[in-house]
């Protein structure tokens, strides 16, 4: 199966940096996927999650609040001002994760429409992580 490249990255450092099968962005006009060999683009994400689906088929959850991204045939690169990654070896990792995500929501209040889909995305990414 082939791979990309995804580097996630805020202000504050990198967030993730690591190959992917598939990436699920939240796109200005919509939710996309992106696979090794997409075409080229450039576009603003809106607030969201970004679904990582890694080659031993795991998926992890990031969410954000907004930024844009830069794909070409090989290589992801998002750009964004917030991100939790909804992730965590053991129950006090994801419940701090889950708290992080929660002030960011709270931080991305002017995105109304967005708000409900993305907190039952990470309601959903906390069960499957528990």
């Amino acid at each position: 199966m082939e791979k990309l490249k995804l580097e996630i990255i805020t202000p504050n450092g990198v967030i993730y940096n690591d190959y992917a099968v598939s990436v699920v962005l939240p796109g200005e006009e919509g939710e996309f996927g992106v696979l090794a060999h997409h075409a080229s683009l450039t576009t603003l994400l809106e607030a969201g999650v970004i679904d990582i689906e890694k080659e031993d088929k795991s998926v992890e959850s990031i969410l954000i609040n907004w930024g844009v991204v830069q794909v070409d045939e090989k290589k992801v690169i998002v750009l964004v001002e917030g991100a939790v990654a909804i992730r965590g070896e053991n129950d006090g990792a994801i419940a701090t994760a889950l708290e992080d995500a929660k002030k960011l929501i709270r931080d991305i209040a002017d995105s109304n429409p967005a708000i409900a889909a993305v907190s039952a995305r990470i309601e959903s990414a906390a069960q499957r992580l528990l």
